[in-house]
C-alpha cells in the first residue's frame, strides 16, 4: 500500500525506479550477510520492496499502452519475468556447483536489477498526460 500511495503522490516511475534500486542494493548486500538474522532482514526488505514494485508494472502498462491492451502488455511482461524467475534456481544451482558459492549469483542478480532500473529510466515521459490516481475511472 505504501508504494501505491507514493506512486499516486509523486508518480509511478520514480517510485518504481527507487524500488528497483533498493532491490539491487539489497541483493548486493547479501554478499556481506554473515548471520541468519542479517540474511532474513535483507529478505524481508527485498520481499517488501518486490511486493510494492510489482503492482506498479500494471499501472505503467496502462499509462503507456492504454487500457484496451493492458492485459496483453502486462501478461507478456509477466510471462517474460516468470520465465526469468523459473531459471533463477537453475542458475543458482549451476553457480553454486561451479564456484562453491552463491557470490556470483548475487552479483548477477544485482546487475539484472540495475538493468531493470536502466530500462525503467529509458521510458520516455508521456506528453501532456499526468498519471491518474490508482482507482480512478476514465
Amino acid at each position: 500500500m505504501l508504494f501505491g500511495v507514493l506512486a499516486d503522490r509523486i508518480g509511478v516511475e520514480p517510485v518504481l525506479v527507487a524500488g528497483l534500486l533498493v532491490q539491487a542494493a539489497v541483493i548486493s548486500l547479501y554478499l556481506a550477510a554473515d548471520s541468519l538474522t542479517s540474511f532474513y532482514t535483507l529478505a524481508v526488505i527485498f520481499g517488501g520492496t518486490y511486493g510494492g514494485v510489482m503492482p506498479l508494472y500494471a499501472v505503467l502498462a496502462r499509462e503507456y499502452f492504454g487500457p484496451h491492451v493492458v492485459g496483453t502488455v502486462f501478461g507478456a511482461a509477466t510471462m517474460l519475468s516468470s520465465v526469468g524467475m523459473a531459471f533463477g534456481p537453475l542458475a543458482g544451482g549451476w553457480a553454486f556447483d561451479a564456484f562453491a558459492s552463491y557470490q556470483w549469483l548475487f552479483i548477477g542478480s544485482a546487475l539484472v536489477g540495475l538493468g531493470a532500473v536502466l530500462i525503467a529510466l529509458a521510458f520516455p515521459p508521456l506528453p501532456g498526460k499526468e498519471a491518474e490516481p490508482a482507482g480512478a475511472v476514465a
